[in-house]
């Protein structure tokens, strides 16, 4: 249940347990007002003229979750309509879920395509908790395409970056690519255009890596998944990431992409404040569908997995509270780390840590209730 209280009210809302982004409090309020953090306060300590709403007994009042990789939901699915209501449609869909902000992605492309969608992402930005864009290709490795559609995957030439430009203002967003798969520089001009670069479907020794990182990439997509495996000698995209603390590692926790030990290593080697949980939902998220096509191919869900027809899994039927619920009781994660991990952690990443993913006066006022099953009770976007 999503509540919309008008923008210039003042409220205050009370839970049995509150978590800032950082800590917890018991008993205590969050205050709002002009939808941004007033404050957190004891309940005795609320201002008598402030109206307030009360949780269900032990309920956990925390900030909205940030989903850095949301391919679709709701019956849609960005790569088919790349358009600002999509993109919207998309977010609203995840809203139940918790999530009040996301990066909507579009899986490798034409050119034409990719370019209307960052098109798009400059105006639905800043609007329904669309962030911007992540573009997930088309500069990856021919050998690591997941459900990418090989055809279109492309290296990249500096010549690229004449259209790349434009997703330096498109809100806050993001590009997956291969750092194998660019020139040198290729990462340096769009880190300098506002631009978030994070190595995935890669094949990038850990000498590639570390000097892409050197020129700006700071994230690493859905780790584990699309790369090699982490060997003694040949640590690659994954012992990196495990042991570099400059970068940020996306992660699919569903119990099928990753494995609930391999999650809990990720989580001992990076905390939380190096692991951001991502969804990578399609469009049956948030829809009653058991099958869509994407990009010519018929993907169906079953068991919970969704597959194309030769088995590769496109995408996950995941949502951000069952990513955390799974976090907590697959892979035994702390529940405020699993909470940091799909709130500050993201937001942090993406340059935003002092408005979204913490509850701090001035921040804005996107929060989530959740019971203490971890099952979305509401949701509030703006206050």
């Amino acid at each position: 249940m999503t509540f919309a209280m008008e923008k210039h009210d003042r409220h205050a809302i009370l839970a049995d347990r509150v978590f800032d982004g950082r800590s917890w409090h018991r008993h205590a309020a969050v205050l709002i007002e002009q939808g941004r953090i007033r404050g957190l306060a004891a309940w005795g300590d609320v201002p008598s003229d402030w109206p307030q709403h009360r949780l269900p007994a032990n309920s956990i009042l925390a900030p909205g979750f940030i989903d850095l990789q949301v391919n679709g939901g709701g019956g849609v699915l960005l790569n088919d309509d790349p358009t600002p209501d999509a993109m919207r449609a998309i977010a609203q869909a995840h809203r139940r879920f918790g999530t009040t902000a996301c990066l909507p992605t579009l899986i490798t492309d034409t050119r034409e395509q990719t370019q209307v969608a960052i098109a798009a992402a400059r105006e639905a930005a800043g609007h329904d908790g669309v962030l911007g864009l992540h573009l997930e290709g088309p500069f990856i490795s021919p050998a690591r395409p997941g459900v990418h559609r090989p055809d279109r995957i492309s290296q990249a030439t500096m010549d690229d970056l004449d259209w790349l430009a434009e997703l330096g203002s498109a809100g806050t967003s993001l590009i997956t690519l291969a750092p194998e798969c660019v020139p040198k520089g290729f990462i340096r001009q769009l880190a300098n255009a506002g631009v978030r670069v994070s190595a995935g479907h890669s094949e990038a020794s850990a000498d590639i890596l570390l000097n892409a990182i050197d020129e700006g990439l700071t994230g690493v997509t859905h780790l584990f998944n699309a790369m090699p495996p982490l060997a003694g000698r040949a640590p690659g995209i994954v012992g990196t990431a495990l042991a570099e603390p400059r970068l940020t590692a996306g992660l699919i926790v569903d119990g099928i992409h990753v494995d609930p030990i391999s999650v809990r290593a990720a989580f001992a080697a990076k905390g939380a404040d190096g692991i951001a949980l991502v969804t990578d939902a399609m469009p049956s998220v948030g829809a009653s569908v058991d099958r869509f096509d994407l990009m010519g191919r018929t993907i169906r869900l079953q068991n919970g997995r969704l597959t194309a027809e030769d088995g590769t899994l496109a995408g996950a039927h995941l949502d951000m509270a069952s990513a955390v619920r799974n976090a907590v009781n697959l892979a035994r994660i702390p529940l405020e780390d699993a909470l940091r991990a799909a709130s500050f952690t993201p937001a942090r990443f993406l340059g935003l840590e002092h408005e979204r993913g913490v509850l701090q006066p001035g921040a804005r006022a996107d929060l989530l209730a959740l019971t203490p099953e971890l099952t979305v009770i509401e949701t509030w976007l703006g206050g």
